[in-house]
């Protein structure tokens, strides 16, 4: 019976994938030139990770579900929940979006977004299953709140998805300071229409 792989090397060999995919991107990416790299072999990362897929899979969840997992405490820890208990977990996310260790690898988000839709059957997935997260999340505090399924999942997919163009956007040559002022007024634009009718 084979050996089950050893997760202690499977964590460390995720970090420093994380790490060379944040520096080289997505485009191009070879498992024999990561594997020297790391002071591997291709056949010992697809032995840990079974599909290159896969590996940018694990390696990515590491930043996406990071923020998601400290900031939903917020919502957790409050029952019942109000409008303004959404707007704190949501302006909590977006600083956790710009700490040092993440905002690097959002150039890594947009480029995986795009393969996803030139390639959706590799790599379609990988940001799509994130973004579900979020939304699903989202979805059950709204609900909370008084709202229909159909309302909380449409008001869900506003919030994520509008959140997520704004971290794109905050890439751009306006910088991160336009963002954050644009992200303030979408919250004050939608937070009144979260309050129970």
């Amino acid at each position: 019976m084979p050996r089950p792989p050893d997760q202690d090397k499977r964590r460390e060999l995720t970090d420093r994938i994380r790490a060379y995919l944040v520096r080289h991107g997505l485009a191009g990416l070879s498992l024999r030139p990561l594997a020297r790299t790391l002071g591997t072999s291709d056949r010992m990362l697809l032995y840990y990770f079974g599909t290159k897929e896969a590996m940018v899979a694990e390696a990515l969840a590491l930043d996406e579900r990071r923020p998601l997992r400290g900031a939903r405490e917020l919502l957790d820890t409050t029952s019942p929940r109000t409008p303004a208990d959404v707007r704190r977990f949501m302006e909590e996310i977006w600083r956790r979006f710009d700490a040092p260790d993440l905002r690097p690898a959002l150039p890594l988000y947009l480029e995986i977004m795009t393969a996803g839709l030139i390639e959706p059957d590799r790599y379609g997935p990988l940001l799509q299953d994130v973004l579900t997260e979020w939304t699903d999340l989202l979805s059950s505090a709204f609900r909370d709140l008084g709202m229909t399924d159909v309302r909380a999942r449409t008001e869900a997919t506003l919030l994520v998805d509008a959140t997520f163009g704004l971290l794109v956007a905050s890439l751009t040559e306006g910088g991160r300071d336009p963002a954050d002022t644009a992200f303030g007024v979408l919250l004050d634009r939608l937070e009144p229409g979260w309050h129970a009718t």
